[in-house]
């Protein structure tokens, strides 16, 4: 159980010195000491959601607000135009109101106010992020990051390999059998969501790999607990989704990846270098296995953002002021 003995936010502490309301304080200190002991959080969760909160008593000192039971929902709406305009992100937003929320609750239960409106303050829409993708060279560089004089290695680069080369769900590549892949045919039957299943299918590079890894290193991860699985672990058995998600961040960060580069990324970019090669969105549709082509449709958006990128970076005209521009 962790004990908080004083406010956990060097922060907060500057923010309360000199506040109107000199119950503010203790106040704050016995909401981190609801939420470490009910919600068994750490020291520094706690101190997070004390963080998030100093906005809040900052906005109550500029407002001239020292009774607490006078805050209603204009003056919560008030306080998230000024989160907006002081240059917060939207997500930034989203996760102070989630703290507000939890701390008039608090206030509410313990009977330290009679009314709390945050019910009625909904916060900004999540902003749409593009999901993380690399460009081919950055592929290229992520693949070549396997050491593949060992067993490991020759193991993790055909993981890639088959990951990018087939667009697999990290689920689909943790779940594969030796009787789904066919080498011939370069194809790998898959069950993905809904278990909904289909056939992918991959390239020359990814054959290579493949037949390297099943002929030269599974062999010697297989123990006699081990069972058809394809990506076995050292112990011979299966590798689990976790495991095949610290191998694809670990060599990603080794290739100086973007941070966010995981492996549901190698998936974005199989679908967006198909459609910057000039696929049909319904083949990939397809490929990727979604029930609708509004799915799919994210990746035209990634596709178009790559598309501008490219030419602000290389046409000379396209973000250059030039000097006998007209005046």
């Amino acid at each position: 159980m962790t004990t908080i003995k004083r406010l956990p936010s060097p922060a907060m502490e500057q923010a309360l010195r000199g506040c109107s309301n000199a119950d503010l304080p203790g106040l704050i200190h016995s909401f981190a000491e609801h939420i470490a002991t009910t919600r068994q959080l750490s020291e520094h969760t706690v101190r997070n959601y004390v963080n998030d909160l100093v906005p809040l008593v900052e906005y109550l000192d500029e407002q001239n607000v020292s009774d607490l039971d006078k805050v209603d929902r204009l003056f919560f709406r008030g306080y998230l135009a000024s989160l907006m305009t002081s240059g917060f992100t939207r997500s930034s937003v989203a996760r102070k109101l989630s703290a507000l929320k939890a701390f008039f609750r608090f206030l509410r239960q313990s009977g330290e106010i009679e009314l709390d409106q945050t019910d009625l303050v909904t916060g900004p829409k999540k902003e749409k992020r593009l999901p993380a993708i690399a460009s081919s060279f950055e592929i290229d560089r992520l693949l070549d990051e396997p050491d593949t004089a060992t067993d490991a290695g020759i193991r993790d680069r055909a993981l890639l390999e088959l990951l990018y080369g087939a667009g697999l769900r990290v689920s689909e590549a943790n779940a594969m059998d030796l009787g789904d892949l066919d080498l011939t045919t370069r194809e790998v039957r898959v069950v993905g969501k809904g278990s909904k299943p289909r056939v992918a299918l991959f390239g020359e590079q990814c054959v290579k790999w493949l037949d390297r890894y099943l002929k030269d290193a599974r062999p010697k991860f297989v123990s006699r607990r081990s069972d058809a699985a394809v990506w076995m672990n050292k112990s011979g058995g299966r590798l689990t989704t976790r495991s095949i998600q610290r191998i694809v961040k670990k060599y990603a960060l080794a290739a100086g990846l973007d941070p966010d580069f995981h492996t549901h990324s190698l998936r974005h970019s199989f679908a967006t270098h198909l459609l910057d090669g000039g696929t049909d969105l319904r083949v990939v549709q397809d490929l990727l296995g979604h029930s609708s082509p509004a799915t799919t449709q994210i990746y035209t958006h990634v596709s178009a953002e790559q598309a501008r990128k490219v030419y602000l970076g290389a046409h000379p005209r396209a973000n250059k002021k030039k000097s006998n521009a007209p005046t």
